[in-house]
């Protein structure tokens, strides 16, 4: 009989015990984050999800999975919809072009997922949060930066300029090109004799400067949109003998081996204009977003950028 009364104490302690470990379990479920990126294989991308690993690494319960476009519009499209059914704690977008992704990041936004839109614009604003660098600025910068190079290689504001473009309608591709455009309008001696489309991509940009060597026989400044390509453009002009002939700029200013700060060091890049990877903004939102559901985070963060030349060269070790 005594073991009788003590069968229902016990069967309440078991399931007491039960909805503890449920209380537990959910409290340290794990919170998965994904990142559609647009193309792994441009130096850039390889050193955002380098850090994005890195960051969300280190945030308790949270479990990081890359998806890869492979600058495919389709595939990231796709890509989105199956993280969509998987329903993420988060999903972080760098989009490939702007009006394709657009759609599919409000599909996301309308089913409760936290979006954060990295570094490129879509068409509407289909995100919680948007972390950006001034790409027209960077692009007015480059183009101030090119003006004072001509005057000391021509003597004055003139000379013959190639721009090697990353992919159309992107927006950086825009306004790098439109805020190098902003301030060369100023000065009729400056003519842009090419500007072919390399894709972002050196290999590509090798490929479009060995065409425009041919067909011009002289040139004052390349302008290429990333470092990639203005180094695809260095390769192709070596290859010709013509090197020294002109003078490279770039855009990205990555740290480290074969990033353009090398390159500058290395006096291949007369200058890089570092294109911030965002990713610390990022992670940084989206912690907190993921740690307080009622949290509003900034609609739109601008990360500066900074010129590197010869003479503002940082010391290796900062570098890193």
């Amino acid at each position: 009989m005594k073991t009788k009364r003590l069968l229902p104490r016990f069967r309440l302690l078991i399931l007491a015990a039960l909805c503890a470990l449920r209380a537990a379990s959910g409290a340290t479920a794990e919170k998965l984050v994904i990142f559609s990126q647009c193309n792994n294989a441009e130096p850039y991308r390889a050193a955002q999800n380098q850090r994005m690993a890195e960051l969300w690494a280190a945030v308790p319960g949270a479990r990081l999975e890359i998806m890869d476009a492979q600058q495919d519009n389709a595939r990231q499209i796709a890509q989105i919809e199956t993280a969509i059914l998987r329903r993420p704690a988060l999903l972080i977008v760098a989009p490939n072009e702007s009006a394709p992704l657009t759609r599919v990041m409000g599909r996301a936004l309308r089913a409760t997922i936290p979006v954060i839109c990295l570094e490129r614009d879509i068409s509407q604003p289909f995100y919680t949060s948007y972390v950006r660098a001034d790409n027209r600025e960077i692009g007015r910068l480059a183009g101030e930066y090119i003006v004072e190079l001509l005057k000391k290689k021509n003597g004055a504001p003139r000379g013959i300029i190639v721009e090697l473009c990353g992919l159309k309608g992107v927006e950086a591709e825009i306004n790098r090109e439109g805020g190098a455009h902003d301030v060369w309008k100023n000065y009729p001696d400056i003519k842009v004799a090419a500007n072919p489309v390399a894709d972002w991509l050196q290999s590509r940009g090798k490929d479009r400067m060995t065409e425009v060597l041919s067909a011009l026989p002289r040139i004052d400044i390349v302008y290429g949109h990333n470092d990639p390509m203005a180094m695809g453009a260095w390769l192709a002009a070596k290859d010709k003998g013509r090197e020294k002939e002109m003078l490279f700029v770039g855009v990205d200013g990555l740290p480290g081996p074969g990033g353009g700060i090398e390159k500058v060091r290395e006096g291949l890049l007369a200058a890089t204009f570092v294109y911030p990877l965002c990713v610390d903004e990022a992670v940084e939102i989206g912690a907190k977003i993921l740690a307080d559901k009622t949290w509003s985070p900034p609609k739109t963060v601008t990360v500066k950028s900074r010129m590197v030349t010869q003479a503002s060269l940082p010391p290796p070790t900062a570098e890193k």
